[in-house]
């Protein structure tokens, strides 16, 4: 599989102190915890994973046709808007 990272990610990246190995490692190993089978041109989803204890966000699509994943954006879950375990935002 291929990963395609934006210029748009990978500012936020640098920003919020991601490495692109710690993104990959969420997209192959987290859990998703929301899809959006409505996305256009993909269906995407939102995965949840760690960079040791700190929680990581990661908005990805893959397109099978050509075994990419894109990644749309990649940010830490606040505290105060997701529940404790980072899987479901606060009402």
């Amino acid at each position: 599989m291929r990963y395609f990272f934006s210029g748009h990610v990978f500012r936020r990246m640098a920003e919020r102190g991601f490495s692109p190995d710690v993104i990959k490692s969420v997209i192959e190993n987290g859990d998703v915890i929301k899809e959006y089978p409505d996305d256009t041109p993909y269906s995407s989803r939102l995965i949840l994973g760690y960079d040791g204890m700190r929680p990581v966000h990661v908005v990805s699509a893959y397109n099978p046709a050509d075994d990419t994943e894109y990644v749309i954006t990649v940010y830490e879950p606040d505290a105060e808007r997701w529940t404790d375990d980072f899987t479901e935002r606060r009402n």
